[in-house]
């Protein structure tokens, strides 16, 4: 068939074929979708993504595990913000500096390696995370130091765990790196957290 032939059929396709984009795209980009939870939303986001291209499993884990790590670094910035303020012993205070500082240098890494990767972050805690924030941020004195080291903890504990299997297991080599090379950072922080939380156990 001929172009010119072709033409009027086109511009009838045309608006059918924009209408059907922007209603696949709705969904995917719409400031709306989950926006209640940022964490939730940046995780369906990629998934869809990931989904549309037909990507492998472990393309997805290496989705989550950048979605995780920089909503557990959203979370330790904002709770080692409080600690400077609020905590009673020197070393908790110290140990939130350090965590403070770390985590603003791992963030940054995140953020360009995300966006060269095209994966979506959270840019606020989600519903679990918040209510960690929530609790402890109502505290004060060294009930806070006794809560707050824990926490540290237990949390980077879980993330040793993430950044280990990741360093390992990752699709892409360029997490994979990103993750060997601050597994030992999170391993240094669990040790500094775990002797600050046994000497504020002492205190009143």
């Amino acid at each position: 068939m001929a172009l010119p032939t072709l033409l009027p059929v086109y511009r009838r396709l045309l608006p059918l074929l924009m209408a059907g984009g922007c209603t696949l795209l709705l969904h995917a980009c719409s400031p709306g979708a989950n926006s209640d939870d940022p964490v939730a939303a940046a995780l369906a986001q990629n998934e869809k993504r990931i989904d549309d291209l037909d990507i492998t499993k472990k393309q997805k884990q290496d989705a989550t595990f950048m979605v995780n790590a920089a909503a557990d670094g959203i979370l330790n910035q904002q709770l080692a913000t409080v600690a400077l303020q609020r905590a009673a012993t020197p070393s908790v205070r110290n140990l939130a500096q350090n965590l403070l500082n770390q985590y603003i240098k791992m963030t940054g890494e995140l953020k360009t390696l995300a966006g060269r990767k095209g994966i979506t972050l959270p840019e606020a805690l989600g519903a679990e995370r918040q209510e960690v924030y929530k609790n402890l941020s109502a505290l004060t004195g060294t009930t806070f130091d006794k809560k707050y080291s824990a926490a540290i903890v237990d949390g980077q504990k879980k993330a040793v765990d993430s950044f280990k299997d990741l360093s390992e297991d990752a699709y892409d080599g360029d997490i994979r790196g990103f993750a060997a090379k601050y597994l030992p950072v999170l391993q240094q922080q669990v040790a500094q957290a775990q002797q600050v939380q046994d000497e504020v156990e002492k205190l009143p």
